[in-house]
């Protein structure tokens, strides 16, 4: 056990000789026990000097080693879900050494990515896609005539998305020859580990007991009477284990719970499930930041960790004078001062209570708030719900995660005009987490969308008053700010609203140029475009609205000035620039048009500076673009 992080490297002697996972089988029960504490030591010396997910690859590092032994990887396919899980799996795949470049621009991936690694059998961002994808891979080796085998490690709540159970009735369904494997660390479902349960769930996966199972339902199924007898003592028995019933039901053959840190039973647990047919289903309970006393004790705060900076560095930093706040915490604290006055207010978040700040709203209002796991689709309908009896419901939800419930979004929600506001966090760039998480998609989806007004600030003052202008809209309604903090402008006291569909002129150019540039930007980008207006002495023009535009200032715009440029953080395809071009061309308008934001490619991982730069959407490239255009 491990109570802090270590300040240097550890040793790995015998983790460095693993270059491949045959290697793994090569070693002896006490190597494998001590090549644990290796991995756990690495794991929690990488991280602490690169950042990243660490809580749920310490709760794994026994299963990851074990499936690697046991199996024939990467012939037989490991999925992982949620991918953070996956640190071991990378660790012990031939990447230790460059897991310090984890979430580094040209690095190694914070997930699982088919083309980093052939150890890597599906690419992973979003949670409760393993099983689905592990079926299709099991019904493709099939058809291909392999016996190759396909595993699912669902985990960390993501077996509380529907999309999970949708993949789990199909496989019963169609009885493939499936392994998934429930990773309970105390994040979803119950525990119940004890020496009964572990002794009846090796009993169940013995060879011994399947042959006679087998045998058993052979003759018996001849005899109905004994067979239905048969059928009912079997599921009495399983009902001592553990929650069976339901995945039975489902057509799996449920074994567990097993203690998913007792190695040696895990790997016979293993072996022996490795030749069952049929659909399997394994349920451990693992401890989440297993190893490392703090992440143990609590691991919600522990579930990622920031990269540790060396001591005179923190020493010798100036305190701000002026506390920045993220834009997440505007809203935290914008959903707390709107519910203390309009009892109507419901928040609903699909599990990131945390991350959406919602925290002090969940104690001060619990029976107004509404965590619905990791299930984005129920939470828009939800929140329709809510809305039809005249609640005014708010879904905290990021922009990456927001994809998943398009249609609900669509449907539920636009189609019947209700009035639901999206608190859409993390849009743009989100940096180290890769393309999996950057919400540079979702103006371009939602314009679409009628009925739909949507908003993005360019300061912590405007996402305020932007979230009450929507809370307060009659209908659908979207605000998207980026992850981080803003420019550190004073937040004004009380509720105020925009005008709806007002841009706001912040500079003017000078009148000897004034038919030169202007800029049209969009929320998190007006800082930047307020350094090249200063040094092209171009007009700025902080749109705010995406839907309504502020048509009346896009005329006048057009009518003074020789250039326009849009600015955005999202695609720009189907984005803001997209919108003006279509104003101008439905008014038989021509104006020479210059449209910058995120490219038609995916945006890697590395920082937020990194990436916008890559983007040409710093100062520097801003510059160079403009200048090219007017060549």
């Amino acid at each position: 056990m491990f109570d802090a992080l270590p300040t240097q490297a550890p040793l790995t002697p015998l983790l460095d000789t693993i270059k491949q996972t045959v290697d793994l089988k090569k070693l002896s029960a006490r190597q494998l026990l001590l090549l644990v504490r290796e991995v756990r030591a690495w794991l929690l010396w990488s991280v602490s000097q690169t950042g990243g997910h660490f809580g749920a690859g310490l709760g794994v590092v026994e299963l990851t080693l074990a499936l690697h032994t046991v199996f024939d990887t990467p012939e037989d396919r490991l999925v992982w879900d949620v991918g953070h899980q996956a640190y071991p799996h990378k660790i012990l795949t031939g990447r230790k050494e460059s897991l310090l470049t984890i979430r580094q621009k040209n690095g190694v991936a914070a997930f699982p990515k088919r083309s980093e690694s052939a150890y890597d059998a599906f690419g992973v961002g979003h949670s409760s896609t393993s099983i689905s994808a592990a079926l299709g891979m099991a019904l493709a080796a099939k058809a291909q005539g392999s016996k190759r085998r396909s595993i699912a490690i669902i985990g960390d709540g993501a077996l509380t998305a529907g999309m999970a159970f949708e993949a789990l009735a199909h496989a019963g369904h169609l009885q493939p020859n499936l392994l998934v494997i429930l990773n309970d660390n105390e994040m979803s479902i119950s525990e119940s580990v004890g020496g009964m349960a572990t002794y009846l769930a090796r009993l169940l996966v013995s060879e011994p007991f399947n042959q006679l199972r087998e045998g058993s339902r052979r003759v018996l199924s001849k005899l109905p009477l004994a067979w239905e007898l048969a059928l009912k003592t079997e599921e009495q028995v399983k009902s001592f284990i553990g929650p069976s019933s339901l995945f039975e039901e489902l057509g799996f053959n449920y074994i567990g719970p097993v203690d998913g840190h007792d190695l040696p039973e895990l790997m016979g647990t293993l072996k022996s499930l490795k030749h069952l047919k049929g659909p399997q289903f394994l349920h451990l309970v693992t401890k989440k930041g297993k190893g490392f006393i703090p992440a143990e004790a609590d691991p919600i705060s522990y579930h990622a960790l920031s990269k540790l900076e060396k001591p005179s560095k923190l020493v010798t930093e100036p305190t701000p004078a002026i506390k920045k706040l993220s834009y997440s915490n505007v809203f935290g604290q914008w959903l707390c001062d709107t519910a203390a006055v309009d009892k109507r207010l419901l928040g609903i978040t699909p599990a990131m209570r945390e991350g959406s700040d919602m925290v002090r709203f969940s104690r001060e209002y619990p029976e107004r708030y509404f965590d619905v796991a990791i299930a984005e689709q129920h939470a828009v309908t939800l929140a329709a719900g809510m809305a039809c009896e005249g609640m005014k419901p708010v879904v905290a939800i990021y922009s990456t995660f927001l994809q998943r419930a398009y249609d609900q979004l669509i449907h539920d929600v636009a189609v019947q005009n209700l009035d639901v506001l999206f608190a859409i966090d993390r849009a743009g760039v989100v940096g180290e987490d890769g393309p999996t998480h950057h919400g540079t998609l979702d103006i371009s989806f939602l314009r679409c969308v009628p009925d739909m007004l949507i908003m993005a600030p360019a300061d912590e003052n405007e996402c305020r008053q932007m979230l009450t202008t929507g809370y307060q809209y009659q209908g659908p309604a979207a605000v998207r700010y980026p992850r981080g903090k803003g420019p550190g402008v004073l937040i004004e006291e009380g509720l105020t609203c925009l005008p709806i569909g007002k841009a706001q002129v912040r500079r003017k150019a000078s009148k000897e140029k004034s038919k030169k540039i202007a800029l049209l930007v969009l929320g998190s980008l007006v800082a930047t475009a307020a350094e090249v207006a200063e040094q092209l002495d171009a007009t700025l023009v902080n749109l705010r609205f995406v839907k309504p535009l502020d048509e009346q200032l896009l005329l006048e715009i057009a009518a003074s000035h020789e250039l326009l440029v849009t600015l955005e953080e999202n695609a720009i395809m189907g984005g803001v620039g997209s919108a003006i071009n279509e104003f101008y061309a439905s008014q038989n308008l021509q104006p020479k048009l210059l449209n910058l934001g995120i490219p038609d490619l995916w945006v890697d991982q590395g920082s937020q500076q990194e990436l916008l730069a890559d983007c040409g959407l710093d100062v520097k490239g801003v510059l160079a673009a403009i200048k090219k255009r007017l060549i």
